[in-house]
């Protein structure tokens, strides 16, 4: 019997092959992507979960002006004074561009970290050499990761190997740990001891405000009440730094395991929580939608087999084992789907993780969790998609099928209407969405900055003393068109200070970003000088008091026009300064925030970078002289560049990431929507078969039967977009209120909405429509 009915289910799948290829391509396409957004879902919503103490483990931040994530380096030994009940407290100081030398080899490493010897009580990190006991706790020692040591040092023993870091100093290498998983806020290739630099972090180990980069963890005992601790916080600022201090600041202690998500914090650019369980939505409304696809295809192929379940039934087979029948063939077509979908998200997985700069490799679809979801997947789709038809087709009495009048009843056709309604009510909210983030990330790419970001590369210094050779020498390449010296580059932005004016109500709790130019800078970027004089570079007192502020900081003077900050005075850092000049507001950060008070300096010993325009013509070849002139001045260090639009485009990778995903994710399921809109109106068109016959026999063109079977399909579009738009627009809303800066809502994004499910509803009903329309009507209403 089970050989009978698995021979007929491939007989029945090849006689049906269009049908059964419907199937396979919407569950192959659901099953692939919900794998695809389970692994991303995972990745992300597992931030740092993996070490063991991840519950108890809190980072102590910062909150005055803003959140900050990183605090003073006195607090931790503060910390282990004050609060003895704490099991660890560590220091960590995350690091950018390092420059290392191991032996004649010499090597750039993006991120790269500062960590006393209690950060492995913290973090499980896997040591494959070394202890974690005594790693950290000597000066001029350094950790590497798996792959950085056989980088360093091939397959030689890397334990007490030196190599030397920014021509500064020597380490000796003490440890060798696994590399991090993707799923890790640490992020470096080499952890240095913190005892190394602790004697030149001079006053950022004393003073509260002494900021420079820094990271505390604590970690506190089970069942410990956090909030008891939290409370304490505000005494244990007035008690080492004054009440005065207290006053101004706190120190939340921030969960660890809600660092990945917790945006309050400067610098942050992470996604949402809630981007993330769109996503799950999205995954689910697919694998649904494709069992509702299944279901509508496979009913519809019921009718065509009311005969078929006719005879059966007159040869004595019984309902249940029809129902065995059609759901072994719904087994074995998910079941092989199943495998088609798993194959097509190994092939899809590398480039979608690309688009979305998302670290999961295809060995991450060897896991078991894998393989039990794809079963239990198999089981339940089988069930919801296999049932109903099942049922349906059972349930045909012999006497009517022999006669041909297995029909559905309108119930049945009005709750598969109903479920393709939700279809596109969800498809157009993903298109509307997909539309928004579209619009965004053109405006964010597109918007006036205030500054030229064109053609500028950025180039770090490595010695400030021969800036000025350098400068001469970059004059000379005639791919170069100006430069320029600063602290940063617009867009580049690490540098605060205090600053108040207390006769104009500014405290001193404010807070000002500071940057240190040449007296070209403000041309070199087009920046416009509204009032006053540019910078001085003349290297004496008086130009360090001598400043030019942007509009930004004028408003919160209170004053209406740039003429009225020329000559006023105002405290910065502890000292008293005049403002000479005031330039128009410019991005110096993500359009996230909103821009903050900015005072522009003229000090050559604080420049860090030089910026360079570029000539389009030739540019690789300029950038290959540049390269030779600072390898000439520099023959230790290791070149490195950065295109300003690039640093730029980076600030928005997050954004990048949910445009990529909900494009990626938002045609598939548009795909597979269609796929249900043409299951339906195959069913419509074998329902209505004898009337459509009728309507041309008595005169109806192909136009009208098209209509008829389509008019009905395009109200439903209509009707969820009814619903779609007021719903997309909250959503949307809520999304574009994370930016201090964004695109209206115009009507325009909800009709393009429209029109695109419009169009490619007709295009999917068309097929079917056509087909019903030229089909002869004699073959349509004879009867048996």
């Amino acid at each position: 019997m089970f050989r009978n009915y698995v021979i007929i289910a491939f007989r029945n799948l090849k006689r049906n092959f269009n049908y059964a290829a419907l199937n396979v391509i919407g569950l192959t396409l659901s099953i692939a992507a919900c794998l695809i957004i389970f692994l991303v879902t995972k990745n992300e919503l597992t931030y740092d979960l993996h070490h063991h103490k991840a519950e108890r483990t809190y980072r102590v931040t910062l909150h005055a002006l803003d959140y900050n994530p990183s605090v003073s380096m006195a607090i931790a030994p503060a910390m282990r004074t004050s609060f003895p009940e704490l099991e660890t407290v560590a220091q960590y100081l995350p690091r950018t561009d390092a420059f290392v030398k191991v032996g004649e080899a010499r090597y750039k490493e993006k991120e790269f970290a500062y960590g006393d010897q209690y950060m492995p009580e913290v973090f499980d990190y896997t040591w494959l050499r070394g202890s974690a006991k005594t790693a950290l706790s000597e000066p001029n020692t350094v950790v590497l990761t798996e792959s950085l040591a056989h980088k360093y040092f091939g397959s030689q023993d890397p334990m007490g190997q030196v190599l030397r870091l920014n021509n500064h100093f020597d380490l000796k290498v003490s440890g060798v740990i696994k590399d991090l998983p993707a799923n890790t806020s640490q992020v470096f290739g080499f952890m240095i001891s913190f005892a190394t630099i602790q004697k030149e972090m001079g006053r950022a180990m004393e003073e509260f405000y002494a900021i420079a980069g820094g990271q505390t963890f604590i970690v506190t005992p089970p069942n410990f009440d956090i909030s008891k601790l939290q409370s304490r916080m505000k005494p244990f600022i007035k008690d080492h730094w004054g009440a005065e201090t207290a006053e101004g600041a706190e120190l939340p202690l921030q969960p660890l395991k809600d660092i990945h998500f917790d945006q309050r914090y400067i610098q942050s650019t992470t996604a949402s929580r809630q981007t993330y369980m769109a996503l799950i939505a999205i995954a689910i409304f697919i694998i649904v939608t494709a069992c509702i696809n299944f279901i509508n295809l496979a009913t519809a192929q019921a009718v065509k087999r009311a005969k078929e379940t006719g005879v059966r039934k007159v040869l004595g087979a019984n309902r249940g084992q029809l129902i065995r029948q059609f759901l072994g063939e719904t087994a074995i077509l998910v079941f092989a789907t199943i495998l088609a979908g798993l194959i097509a998200a190994y092939l899809a997985l590398p480039p979608v993780a690309a688009a979305m700069d998302v670290h999961i490799g295809i060995r991450q679809l060897n896991q078991p969790i894998v393989y039990l979801l794809l079963l239990a997947l198999g089981v339940v789709i089988v069930l919801l998609a296999g049932l109903y038809p099942a049922f349906v087709q059972s349930s045909f009495q012999p006497a009517l099928t022999m006669k041909g009048a297995g029909k559905q009843t309108s119930g049945g056709l009005s709750l598969r209407k109903s479920l393709v309604f939700v279809q596109f009510l969800v498809s157009q909210v993903l298109i509307i969405g997909t539309l928004v983030v579209a619009k965004q990330m053109d405006f964010f790419k597109n918007q006036d900055l205030g500054f030229d970001k064109e053609a500028v590369v950025t180039i770090p210094l490595m010695n400030r003393e021969t800036q000025q050779v350098l400068g001469q020498q970059l004059k000379t390449i005639n791919g170069v068109k100006e430069i320029s010296f600063s602290s940063a580059a617009p867009s580049y932005n690490n540098n605060y200070a205090p600053f108040s004016c207390p006769e104009r109500g500014v405290s001193k709790d404010d807070v000002t970003e500071v940057r240190f130019i040449d007296d070209h800078y403000l041309q070199f970027f087009n920046i416009k000088l509204l009032a006053g004089t540019n910078v001085s570079n003349v290297k004496d007192k008086d130009s360090l008091r001598q400043v030019v502020v942007n509009e930004t900081l004028l408003h919160k003077l209170g004053l209406k026009t740039p003429e009225e900050a020329i000559g006023m005075n105002i405290q910065f850092a502890g000292d008293k300064v005049t403002i000479n000049g005031v330039v128009q507001d410019f991005q110096s950060e993500s359009k996230h925030k909103e821009r903050r008070p900015c005072i522009l300096i003229g000090f050559p010993r604080g420049f860090n970078v030089v910026s360079a325009r570029l000539y389009s013509k030739g540019m690789h070849a300029t950038l290959t002289q540049i390269e030779q002139k600072w390898a000439a001045l520099y023959p230790d260090g290791l070149f490195d560049y950065e295109f300003l639009d690039d640093h730029i485009a980076a600030l928005y990778k997050q954004e990048q990431k949910v445009f990529n995903a909900y494009q990626i994710f938002s045609i598939l399921a548009i795909v597979i929507g269609c796929l249900g809109l043409y299951g339906l109106v195959a069913f419509a068109a074998v329902q209505r078969n004898k009337e459509v016959g009728i309507r041309k026999i008595l005169g109806a063109s192909g136009t009208d039967i098209v209509t008829l079977l389509g008019k009905e399909f395009i109200l439903l579009i209509a009707v969820a977009f009814l619903v779609a738009t007021p719903l997309s627009y909250f959503l949307m809303h809520n999304w574009l209120g994370n930016f201090a800066y964004h695109i209206s809502l115009q009507p325009g994004i909800f009709f393009i909405a429209l029109s695109c499910s419009v169009a490619i509803a007709a295009l999917t009903i068309a097929h079917q429509s056509v087909k019903a329309a030229v089909s002869n009507p004699l073959k349509s209403i004879k009867t048996e």
